[in-house]
């Protein structure tokens, strides 16, 4: 209700507003029922007379006055600054942007990406425009996971840094085209390149290295259509100067090795598929003397197959005529059955240990495969120093390591060899490593109930494990944390003809307050009474622990590479199921963790404890479960999409599940994760819903790559996979999606077209902790 009037001193009675057009002013006054008094002045003020005693004056130049009850001011100014000034005489000015020093910017615009920095950020103002052209911004571009740019920006992007920048990394860049890529020959000053997985034809990488005259350090593929013989002259020079190489070979060759003489770091990545017959003599035919006499680093990544163990062979057959004398970094990582051990490998550890003593610290390393080393041959190495990074997978925990100076040790590989775990040895080792940071010893069998009265709870290797306070990824199995009634660790149960016919007891919701034990276990400090969980005493001594990762000794997924999928998952541990919801969701007391594994957990019945592990570890960028409880049957389903939404930083999420149901209600939840980018679901006999899955495709903009290998009938898949590419594509260019039958007998084909950056971090299972050197 309003009062109109006729004079200029009118008052408004109280709730009403004066509407009226004085002779005098024209201001609009109103007064509140609460008694507060609002004007909006004729000059562009706001004036507002709060109830408590507080002054609001909204300038028209864009200030904020604020005269509080208490005596004091606050100034919001329009450039950007609050000045306040308090009423017991103190002065408080919070700056902006505009009067940062420009050290301070600099550290800002390092976290900006390369994209944004230079195509936006220098079009603010002429300050953030010299800015953004600092050569400590420039000269390094990486445009690894931006998976947003395209062609176009790229090629915005290198045309107008090309005279600064000296390092360019697009590695993992599969969707950019080759004619954007060969764009990097504009950078004549460019002195590391990494196009790995990038597609680039043999006649635009002559050209990319023609322009690279400085190249020193180079990263690329070479796979079909990698004809070296279109290489020129001033391409062959390039190559000879270099220092670093670093090759994926996609079939049998040596690549570009024999051009480039003057080499001191050698890295390569075997990932030839299929049978190799015939290839072996393609690679014969193109070799020649291999340069190694100057190497300081050698590593090589196989893939699974009989064609890169050969290969392998091939490539270090140069080494028993012209040893190397100076090795810092010996890597030779082989998944599956190990390679035959090369006659030149004593020559090699030899290198190593001259290398060592050159004291090089943090770059040394060794990776082997475990069946090539004895005591003896890891003793010719540890007696002239420890390398920063050892490795020994699928060999068993070596009795002889703890005998030497452990100190530089940051990063050990004891995976996968499936001996049972000694606690002295493990208390030895850690007592001689104690600045260890990454730790792997998943594949080693623990059951503490076997070893009678002597067995305590300061024997057990989590309390062993506390130790290692510096720990930032651990990798255990799943009967390490398991527990018994009596909160000792479980112990394998003898199975009996009658065994499950006895009434099961009801399952249902857990009657424990999983709320309660988290905070029980993070008001104790160090408990070690008995029913306390086992792995709450590993969780309160490693307080930086980042990633962990909870596997079953005999899991293994059934997601194939180059081989047909699994069909029937083996029996895992029985102790595995002693890993209770109450151990699981003491994880909650770190939420620093950012990258989970649990893998094979049979002793899980509701999942219950994910909600609460997703509530506090709200860090959580990266998560994969695989056989939670009986894999006959889904039994978190419902937990899981309660869990879901609490995961706003998650970025990439992995299910395992047999007999998964992917219907609308789930692919809901996931799309409640606002920063999911990737999404990697494998289930035998598994369903989906077409529907929900173009939905979540649309709704979540962010995603871009959603493999789904489960049930289903291949034309249903192939229409699905069809219609999400044709539809997304052009808005999301880096866009992967995978849908297809899991026990499909084509399925290896469909695996070796995925990008490898897919391939290797999320759609095939394998441990993450350890398994490289730390950066």
């Amino acid at each position: 209700m309003s009062q109109n009037c006729c004079r200029g001193d009118a008052q408004p009675v109280c709730g009403m507003v004066d509407t009226c057009s004085p002779f005098v002013t024209e201001d609009r006054l109103e007064v509140m029922t609460d008694g507060g008094r609002v004007e909006d002045c004729s000059d562009g003020r706001r004036v507002e007379d709060c109830s408590d005693g507080r002054r609001v004056e909204d300038c028209s130049d864009g200030r904020r006055v604020e005269d509080c009850s208490d005596g004091g001011r606050v100034e919001d100014c329009s450039d950007g600054r609050r000045v306040e000034d308090c009423s017991d005489e103190g002065r408080v000015q919070v700056v902006g942007l505009a009067d940062c020093s420009d050290e301070v910017l600099l550290n800002i615009l390092l976290h900006v990406p390369p994209q944004d920095l230079i195509l936006n950020v220098a079009r603010v103002c002429k300050r953030l425009h010299a800015l953004s052209r600092d050569k400590s911004l420039i000269s390094r571009i990486s445009l690894t996971g931006q998976y947003k740019v395209s062609d176009e920006c790229v090629r915005l992007v290198l045309r107008r840094v090309c005279s600064e920048v000296l390092s360019l990394d697009l590695s993992g860049c599969y969707w950019l085209s080759s004619a954007c890529v060969c764009e990097a020959w504009r950078c004549s000053r460019l002195r590391r390149l990494d196009v790995s997985g990038c597609v680039l034809s043999a006649g635009r990488l002559a050209r990319l290295l023609a322009g690279a005259v400085e190249l020193q350090e180079l990263a690329l593929d070479v796979g079909r259509g990698s004809d070296l013989q279109k290489l020129c002259a001033d391409g062959r020079r390039t190559l000879s100067r270099l220092r670093s190489l670093t090759q994926t070979l996609l079939l049998p060759s040596y690549g570009v090795l024999p051009l480039c003489p003057a080499l001191t770091r050698l890295e390569l990545r075997l990932e030839v598929g299929g049978a190799c017959d015939g290839g072996v003599e393609l690679a014969v035919s193109q070799s020649s003397v291999a340069h190694y006499e100057n190497l300081s680093c050698l590593s090589a990544r196989l893939a699974p197959g009989a064609a890169n163990r050969t290969l392998l062979a091939l490539l270090l057959a140069p080494l028993s005529v012209r040893p190397i004398t100076r090795l810092t970094r010996l890597l030779l990582s082989a998944p599956g059955s190990a390679p035959p051990r090369p006659p030149a490998l004593i020559g090699l550890l030899d290198s190593l240990g001259e290398g060592l003593t050159q004291g090089n610290g943090p770059t040394t390393a060794l990776q082997l495969p475990g069946s090539w080393l004895d005591g003896a041959g890891l003793g010719r190495v540890l007696s002239r120093g420890c390398p920063a990074y050892i490795s020994l997978a699928r060999g068993g925990p070596s009795p002889c390591l703890p005998d030497y100076d452990l100190s530089p040790l940051r990063s050990l590989n004891l995976s996968g060899c499936g001996q049972e775990l000694d606690c002295n040895w493990l208390r030895a080792l850690c007592e001689s490593c104690p600045m260890l940071r990454h730790l792997n010893i998943s594949g080693m069998h623990y059951h503490h109930g076997d070893r009678g009265a002597m067995a305590t709870a300061e024997t057990h290797p989590c309390s062993v494990l506390a130790q290692l306070t510096h720990l930032l990824s651990l990798a255990l199995s799943v009967c390490t944390v398991a527990e018994g009634d009596d909160g000792t660790s479980a112990s394998p149960r003898e199975t009996g003809p009658l065994q499950g016919l006895r009434k099961a007891r009801r399952v249902g919701v857990e009657t424990h307050r999983l709320e309660t034990d988290v905070k029980d276990a993070i008001g104790s400090s160090s408990s070690s009474g008995g029913g306390t969980c086992q792995l709450r005493r590993l969780l309160i001594g490693c307080s930086r622990l980042q990633e962990l990762e909870l596997v079953g000794v005999e899991f293994c997924s059934a997601t194939p590479r180059y081989d047909p999928p699994i069909r029937k998952q083996a029996v895992g541990c029985v102790c595995a199921r002693g890993v209770s919801e109450r151990t699981v969701a003491a994880l909650a007391m770190r939420p620093s963790l950012r990258v989970l594994t649990l893998a094979a957990l049979p002793g899980l019945r509701t999942g219950a404890s994910l909600c609460q592990l997703t509530q506090h570890c709200a860090n959580l960028a990266s998560l994969s479960i695989a056989n939670l409880g009986n894999t006959h049957t889904v039994c978190y389903t419902h937990t899981l999409l309660q869990a879901l939404p609490h995961c706003q930083r998650l970025r990439n999420l992995r299910i395992e599940q047999p007999y998964f149901n992917a219907n609308a209600a789930f692919f809901e939840a996931v799309g409640e994760c606002r920063a999911l980018q990737r999404l990697c679901i494998v289930s035998r006999n598994g369903t989906f819903t077409p529907v929900a899955v173009a939905t979540f495709m649309q709704r979540c903009t962010e995603v871009i790559m959603c493999h789904l290998l489960m049930g289903g009938t291949l034309v249903a898949c192939r229409t699905l996979q069809k219609s999400l590419m044709d539809s997304l594509s052009i808005s999301r260019p880096s866009l992967s999606v995978v849908v297809f039958p899991l026990l499909h007998e084509d399925l290896p084909q469909v695996v070796r077209e995925i990008p490898l950056t897919h391939l290797d971090q999320i759609t095939l299972y394998k441990s993450r902790v350890a398994q490289q050197p730390p950066a």
